[in-house]
């Protein structure tokens, strides 16, 4: 399928069938999603891939309710940084210096911008900023599945906080934003998934300038 065509054949799928996604398509998403674009390249986020049963069975029955948590092949939790201390700039100083080659020294007036940019704000306004820029991970990896016809279902409906404790990621300076199911339709029991696609018409939701 083109690109047009695979996003036609996605759709939000309600209900999963359990069967494991090919570990190489699998692997294809994921690193689509770190390859997603992020302001300033910083990718103030961690994500956690999981596929383990029994922490998929606590995460329904304590943070998510839906049924796609136990039938998907694996679970894409996206939690934005609430930890925005200087040590996670210089990393990413660091890590810019040595895979293009360049002097640290270099980078200190891109490092200081974003330090400032930080520190301008207050926390509660970046984890939202860090917050924002999962969404646009989560929309690289929804286009990567849909290219390899592997069925993706975003959620937000899920309480947060159940499942910062779950992972044990709120000592880690994280909090969860979105989850990301991925699998494969159960055509049997969802009921969307012979229905057409609804999306407004271009005229309707495009202008032109």
């Amino acid at each position: 399928m083109n690109l047009h065509e695979a996003l036609n054949w996605r759709y939000a799928t309600k209900r999963m069938s359990g069967q494991k996604i090919e570990s190489a398509k699998a692997d294809r998403i994921i690193e689509s999603i770190r390859l997603s674009a992020s302001s300033l390249g910083l990718q103030p986020y961690h994500i956690f891939v999981i596929e383990d049963k029994a922490l998929l069975a606590k995460i329904h029955e304590n943070a998510c309710k839906q049924p796609q948590i136990l039938e998907a092949s694996h679970v894409v939790v996206f939690a934005a940084w609430n930890d925005f201390s200087d040590s996670k700039v210089d990393a990413y100083m660091q890590q810019i210096a040595a895979e293009r080659n360049v002097p640290l020294e270099s980078l200190k007036g891109f490092e200081d911008n974003i330090k400032g940019l930080i520190k301008s704000r207050s926390t509660a306004d970046n984890t939202t900023w860090a917050a924002k820029q999962t969404y646009i991970a989560l929309g690289f990896g929804l286009v990567a599945a849909a290219l390899e016809q592997v069925d993706a279902t975003p959620m937000e409906g899920f309480n947060p906080a159940a499942l910062d404790e779950i992972l044990g990621i709120k000592e880690k300076g994280l909090q969860s934003t979105v989850i990301l199911a991925l699998g494969y339709r159960d055509e049997a029991n969802d009921y969307l998934a012979k229905a057409k696609k609804i999306r407004r018409k271009k005229e309707d939701l495009i202008t032109t300038l």
